[in-house]
């Protein structure tokens, strides 16, 4: 048996929108997983909701967990508190499982679908979600203004803003061939999504024009849109974008589940739709592929359900022949979850990586992360996800640790 004796939650006020839980087993293991946005509500969850039921559950039974934990009476089908927890805790149990076994996850999911993984640099900088939540995380996080200066080499959002073909040709230096930027967010506020001026789409298409200018189609080149647009407004920036060959435009519409209108979104423009890390659970995905509205599936494991839910996902998506992108810019231990279903998934195509985090707080949480060559990266070796915190960060003074 491995029973769960233990729930644990770790938070750090530096960082309040990560979350890392902690299953620990009468057998003497533990295993990590990791939630972000709503940091105190996921941790409300766990031991409030989750652990009078999970504690004394076999760790071993995670599909039986998993349908339970993701169905409460309110809260599923979206990536909800209830549902981030999950997903916490989701992640945690197959890192338990490899360790068990001795194998990494993706071994354990079912083995490697490749040996290794593109990977694309999410251009955000340092401080990007360092303090945005769930509200009003557009205006929050998104504005570069000329006050700002670069903190280091990787400020990427700073460098697009100002120069984005100098940005493009550093990240070729280093061996990648894919990069996503967001310029158009600015203009969002001004008529609340509702509509963008010509004068506003030119100056969000400028970098584009300067990467292609800068390296030609050396790059690809991703539009990031955050959910901020209406179907008009969308379309004229997706319309626009086709003159630049962008390789999707992520996430273009304020709902993202409202199938019908990106469905015709989709079929008003050249440019392909990516979407939507912002959605959660197998049958949200499922009408999504069902109805044509995207090009291309875009999940967060720590949003969705987690691994037990990403495979399913993942399985749905290779029945409608699209590839899968896992996400990131979230944290350390969801970066290792969705390399792991990347390295399993025959559909996974990218995985999303943030330079600047990777060179920064990344390596200041976590024990391990994953070595980027030539703009790919490999197969995990170490047993369940392969990562631990650092024991430091649990002696930190901003540290805010929970245990039922």
């Amino acid at each position: 048996m491995a029973i769960i004796t233990t729930l644990r939650t770790i938070r750090v006020e530096q960082y309040p929108n990560c979350i890392w839980v902690e299953v620990e087993t009468d057998d003497g293991l533990v295993g990590l997983g990791e939630a972000w946005r709503g940091a105190a509500a996921i941790e409300a969850v766990v031991h409030s909701e989750l652990a009078d039921w999970l504690i004394g559950q076999d760790a071993r039974r995670i599909e039986f967990i998993s349908r339970t934990l993701l169905t409460p009476y309110v809260g599923f089908h979206s990536a909800s508190a209830e549902v981030r927890a999950a997903s916490a805790v989701d992640i945690a149990l197959w890192d338990l499982f490899g360790k068990r076994a001795g194998i990494p996850v993706y071994e354990a999911l079912g083995g490697a679908s490749r040996t290794s993984l593109p990977v694309y640099n999410t251009c955000s900088g340092y401080s990007f979600n360092a303090s945005s939540s769930a509200y009003d995380s557009g205006n929050a996080r998104r504005v570069i203004t000329d006050a700002d200066g670069m903190r280091g080499p990787y400020d990427d959002q700073i460098a697009f803003t100002r120069d984005a073909g100098k940005l493009a040709e550093s990240l070729l230096a280093e061996g990648y061939r894919v990069m996503k930027i967001w310029p158009f967010d600015p203009y969002a506020k001004a008529t609340q999504g509702m509509w963008i001026s010509d004068e506003d789409l030119q100056a969000g298409m400028e970098p584009f024009r300067k990467i292609r200018a800068a390296v030609g189609n050396q790059m690809e080149v991703m539009c990031e849109l955050h959910s901020l647009w209406s179907v008009p407004a969308a379309r004229r920036i997706c319309q626009a974008l086709e003159e630049v060959d962008v390789f999707w435009a992520e996430d273009p519409l304020c709902k993202m589940d409202d199938v019908d209108q990106l469905r015709d979104l989709r079929a008003g423009t050249r440019t392909p739709i990516c979407g939507s890390e912002t959605l959660s659970s197998a049958p949200v995905f499922r009408r999504l592929l069902a109805e044509q509205a995207v090009d291309y599936a875009m999940l967060d494991l720590g949003w969705c359900g987690g691994l037990t839910e990403g495979r399913k996902i993942a399985a749905l998506a290779e029945s409608f022949n699209i590839p899968i992108a896992p996400h990131d810019c979230t944290g350390p231990v969801q970066l290792w979850a969705g390399l792991h279903l990347g390295m399993y998934a025959p559909t996974a195509m990218f995985q999303e990586v943030v330079r600047a985090n990777l060179a920064t707080w990344y390596r200041d949480l976590a024990d391990a992360l994953p070595q980027i060559d030539g703009g790919r990266v490999g197969l995990p070796e170490r047993p369940g996800l392969g990562v631990e915190l650092r024991p430091e960060v649990k002696q930190r003074p901003d540290a805010i640790i929970r245990e039922s």
